[in-house]
């Protein structure tokens, strides 16, 4: 059985995934400086993703209209929205409003998807876990806002189905940095993912060329450009 254990053992783009997680204007406006250093850092790691052939799918958090918010939803915009009646809920996330939209930095390209959702894990109630099995994913990079909120319940949702997940530490926010802490804590003692930064992972990536395709790579027609220390594939 072929297990792997080493992070260029796991990112292979034929292989690998980059989930970008919720990087919406209503978002990023909420973190430190605006979300203008986790930008950076996304963007840094979309770039080499992109240029190593790694399927990208960026997540959206969406809300539903009032009228088809139901107990649940209703019961937890007014815990986030601190508010005490349902007259006082505002749904944010609307799909027409600014806040909805991802940072246009971020420039989705037609070979990339966009998948819409209501709850934290971005596996639950979206096709994600069929488009990576169909594709013969088994790991996937994550990125994106914020940590203690829903990447910490994704990397735990895609351990669950037998995914290796790798969490791009600094290119992950946290909105409330305490609990952003203590989600990765947790993730790091569970022991099911892998850590890493930006650096590293765009270090890894760049051993790939920028030709690459995924279906070269699952026929064995591209050559990789390993480094000494590369595990080989």
């Amino acid at each position: 059985m072929d297990i792997p254990r080493t992070l260029e053992d796991v990112c292979r783009p034929d292989r690998l995934a980059l989930i970008v997680y919720d990087m919406q204007v209503g978002i990023l406006r909420q973190l430190e400086d605006r979300g203008a250093g986790v930008l950076a850092k996304v963007l840094a790691v979309l770039q080499a993703a992109r240029d190593a052939g790694v399927r990208v799918i960026f997540m959206r958090h969406l809300s539903m209209p009032k009228e088809l918010m139901g107990a649940f939803q209703m019961r937890q915009a007014m815990a986030w929205q601190r508010v005490d009646s349902v007259d006082q809920v505002t749904p944010w996330f609307l799909p027409q409003s600014p806040a909805f939209q991802l940072a246009p930095e971020l420039t989705v390209r037609p070979s990339e998807a966009v998948l819409d959702k209501i709850t934290f894990s971005a596996f639950e109630g979206t096709p994600l876990a069929i488009v990576l099995r169909d594709c013969g994913v088994t790991g996937f990079a994550i990125v994106g806002a914020a940590t203690e909120i829903g990447i910490e319940p994704t990397v735990r949702h895609g351990s669950d189905l037998g995914l290796i997940p790798v969490v791009v530490a600094d290119a992950c926010a946290a909105g409330h940095p305490e609990m952003g802490a203590h989600a990765v804590a947790l993730l790091r003692f569970l022991g099911d993912a892998m850590f890493t930064d930006t650096r590293e992972l765009c270090d890894v990536l760049s051993t790939y060329s920028a030709k690459t395709s995924c279906a070269s790579l699952a026929t064995g027609d591209h050559i990789v450009r390993a480094s000494p220390d590369a595990a080989s594939i």
